[in-house]
């Protein structure tokens, strides 16, 4: 296997704190959604890549009775776990940027905070456009923002953080074109800088202290209906706008026919 940097650990630290039900993540799994809707066939077949605990799966499941769904991850345990919870979705582990998998398989490939875990992002998304058949969809989502790398990234193991502009312009390396690129949490960003500038300060801390305050920054932010109504705000006038900034990046990208 290579170089992915996420644990079964930290799957247990994201579900115990934040579950289904945070703001972003609601906010992420929702857009994702809408692009496939939008952008893959009735009876496409669809990749949920670091699919981890399901949540994507069990959405697209829900909505998109006719396609074939597949969750992929690069760690068994989720695997395991989702086995048992969700026994009609092929279930496949391995690493993105050495995968087995033929050439032109699949219509849609949803990414969602994949690549900030991935040390070579680049063959990561060479992979993408090699598994997608022409005319194929990728849908993904990265955290915005190389400046406001803190102990939130550090502790989730992100490699980076990204600029819209350099995520787009490595799709277009890759051979992608790029259909749309915005960002999430363009109402919530103020704040959320605020948050992640103070969060430096503890850069040097020890690691317990550092996990406590992550955890502590997920239990608040989850349990804010504000947050939350301010998403579906933005979401809601989403399709006609492009946000310049936000919490995350958000990008649709088709492999041309």
């Amino acid at each position: 296997m290579g170089d992915s940097a996420w644990t079964d650990e930290l799957t247990e630290l994201h579900d115990r704190e934040a579950g289904s039900d945070h703001y972003i993540d609601i906010a992420s799994r929702r857009h994702a959604l809408a692009c496939v809707k939008r952008w893959t066939p009735a009876r496409g077949v669809i990749m949920d890549i670091g699919c981890s605990s399901g949540h994507m799966l069990r959405l697209l499941q829900a909505h998109l009775s006719s396609a074939q769904i597949i969750g992929a991850d690069y760690i068994c345990g989720p695997l395991e776990k989702l086995a048992g919870d969700l026994p009609s979705i092929p279930l496949l582990q391995f690493d993105l940027t050495v995968c087995p998998l033929e050439d032109r398989i699949l219509d849609c490939i949803t990414a969602l905070n994949v690549l900030e875990h991935i040390g070579d992002d680049r063959e990561a998304v060479r992979q993408m456009f090699r598994l997608l058949k022409p005319g194929g969809h990728a849908i993904v989502e990265v955290p915005a923002g190389p400046g406001l790398y803190d102990i939130y990234d550090e502790q989730l193991m992100h490699h980076r953080r990204y600029r819209l502009k350099h995520l787009v312009s490595l799709f277009e390396q890759v051979g992608f074109k790029v259909l749309d690129a915005s960002h999430l949490g363009f109402f919530l960003f103020p704040a959320f800088w605020l948050v992640k500038k103070l969060n430096k300060r503890f850069l040097t801390a020890s690691t317990e202290e550092k996990r406590h305050r992550v955890a502590s920054n997920i239990r608040t932010a989850k349990q804010s209906a504000l947050m939350n109504t301010l998403m579906r705000m933005e979401a809601g006038i989403g399709g006609s706008v492009r946000y310049p900034f936000g919490i995350r990046c958000v990008l649709v990208a088709e492999r041309p026919r």
